[in-house]
C-alpha cells in the first residue's frame, strides 16, 4: 500500500513528460554549451542535448561534443551560396534530428526572419549584457566605458532583430573598481553558466509563460537579496 500511495503522489513513470530534444548552435569553444550539456546529464532535467551544430568547422566545441558522445556537425557557412541556403540545410538537420528547442550558445550568425519564424518561441539565445542595454558586440568594453555599476547576462527568445525578443531570465554581476574587460567578461561568463541551464530547465518544463514581449515564471525574483551600489 505504501508503494501504491507513493506512485500516485509522484505519478507513474508512463506519465512523465518526455524530455525536450534540444540542439545547441555554436561558433567557437562552446563554454555555454558545456554548461547546458552538464546540466542535461541530470536524470530529472527536462531537456536532452541531441545534436551540436557549428557554422565554423574549426570550432573547439565540436571536438568536445564528439568526445561526450553527442552528435556534432560542422556546417561551414562559407560553403553555401547564401544565407537562405545555409539555413535551409540547418533546418533540415534540426527537423531530421526531431529537435524541439534550439539554444544559441555563442552562435555568431544572424538568422533571417524566415528561419526565426520557423522556430519562433522555440529558439533561445544568451547575450552577455543586461538587455536591452548593450546590444551587439563589445558589450563589456561598452559597459566599462559607460560607467555602469552592474553588468550581467540575459537569456531571451530569438526575434529577427539583433538581441531582441522576450526576456526569459537575467543575472547581474557587479562592476568592480579597476575592472578590465577580461575581468568583467570572466565574471559575466560565470553567471551565464548558471543562468542558461536554469532558464532552459524552466522553459522546457513549460514554467515560463509568454505574453507578447513579457514573460513570467514561478521563480521570477529572488526576494532574499538585493544589490546596491554604493551600499546602503
Amino acid at each position: 500500500m505504501r508503494r501504491a500511495r507513493n506512485s500516485t503522489r509522484n505519478g507513474p513513470a508512463s506519465m512523465t513528460a518526455p524530455k525536450k530534444r534540444t540542439a545547441i548552435l555554436i561558433s567557437g569553444r562552446g563554454s555555454n554549451m558545456k554548461s547546458l550539456v552538464e546540466a542535461a546529464r541530470r536524470p530529472d532535467y527536462p531537456a536532452e542535448i541531441v545534436v551540436v551544430i557549428s557554422n565554423r568547422p574549426d570550432a573547439a566545441g565540436i571536438a568536445w561534443a564528439k568526445e561526450q558522445g553527442i552528435p556534432a556537425i560542422a556546417m561551414d557557412h562559407k560553403l553555401y551560396s547564401d544565407r537562405a541556403h545555409f539555413e535551409s540545410q540547418l533546418h533540415g538537420i534540426l527537423t531530421t534530428s526531431r529537435v524541439d528547442l534550439v539554444c544559441l550558445a555563442g552562435f555568431m550568425r544572424l538568422m533571417t526572419p524566415e528561419f526565426v519564424a520557423l522556430w519562433r518561441d522555440r529558439m533561445l539565445n544568451i547575450h552577455p549584457a543586461l538587455l536591452p542595454a548593450f546590444k551587439g558586440l563589445d558589450t563589456h568594453a561598452r559597459a566599462l566605458a559607460t560607467g555602469v555599476k552592474f553588468a550581467g547576462c540575459t537569456v531571451h527568445l530569438v526575434r529577427p532583430e539583433m538581441d531582441e525578443g522576450p526576456i526569459l531570465g537575467q543575472a547581474a554581476v557587479p562592476v568592480l573598481p579597476g575592472d578590465t574587460e577580461p575581468d568583467l567578461a570572466a565574471r559575466v561568463l560565470a553567471a551565464e553558466h548558471q543562468l542558461y541551464p536554469r532558464i532552459l530547465e524552466l522553459f522546457a518544463r513549460g514554467q515560463i509563460a509568454i505574453d507578447g514581449n513579457k514573460t513570467s515564471s514561478p521563480s521570477d525574483v529572488n526576494e532574499t537579496w538585493a544589490k546596491f551600489s554604493p551600499q546602503v
